[in-house]
């Protein structure tokens, strides 16, 4: 399946294309799973039209693993998202074994060459790459390369996203971004008012995480989002 390809589906029907992350826990609010099924959560995401799910695996600060990327996978029809702190080719293809449909690579913590090589080793796999900027120098550095999807996020993943900036970086930074491939703004995402901000600016859709972990009715948050519209 093809994270693009669910983007502009989306867009088609005219919904605003939204993508709902699963996350256990975060450095900022803490356990985000609050005791709950994480395969019934991802299942009632799903049943809105989003356009995918992100799923994190990082253990240490983000409580993820392997294996609940893998049981996700399994458990939706929808493209399915890694997200983790990817140095190596070993890691893109324990993905692309579970069957994930493509990874995030973070400038911030990769040098030009290291993302060039990770690019080229995960589209010889088949899966499609979201390379995250933070900054205009990360964005300037980037331009060139082959990635599938550009996504700004709003937080400082450095920081572990425990800065409280919002989707001001996304409306910054998107002037000077390519635009010939998708643009999705990721974190900072808390309401269909943040979804509009974003949309004004120019981006193609939004990843939301722990606000939708944290929402009391995860199907009706994300359906305001969706219905921002394209």
């Amino acid at each position: 399946m093809s994270l693009v390809k669910g983007i502009k589906g989306r867009q088609k029907q005219g919904y605003f294309p939204v993508i709902s992350e699963l996350k256990v826990r975060s450095e900022k609010a803490g356990d985000l799973l609050r005791g709950r099924d994480p395969i019934s959560l991802v299942k009632q995401m799903e049943a809105c039209p989003i356009a995918g799910i992100s799923v994190v695996t990082e253990e240490a600060h983000f409580g993820g693993s392997m294996d609940l990327l893998k049981r996700i996978v399994t458990s939706v029809s929808v493209p399915v998202l890694h997200k983790d702190f990817i140095r190596d080719e070993d890691q893109i293809r324990e993905s692309q074994k579970i069957g994930a449909s493509a990874i995030l690579l973070i400038s911030s913590i990769l040098d030009k060459q290291e993302l060039e090589e990770l690019i080229e080793q995960a589209k010889g796999l088949g899966l499609e790459v979201l390379l995250e900027v933070h900054t205009k120098e990360e964005v300037d550095r980037v331009r060139d390369m082959e990635f599938d999807l550009l996504g700004i996020n709003n937080r400082d993943i450095k920081l572990l996203e425990t800065d409280d900036t919002g989707v001001e970086r996304t409306e910054e930074l998107i002037r000077y971004c390519p635009k010939e491939r998708p643009i999705i703004s990721e974190s900072a995402i808390a309401s269909a008012h943040d979804v509009k901000r974003v949309k004004e600016a120019g981006a193609d859709a939004v990843l939301v995480g722990t606000a939708v972990m944290l929402s009391d009715d995860t199907q009706n948050f994300l359906n305001q989002l969706i219905s921002v519209g394209w």
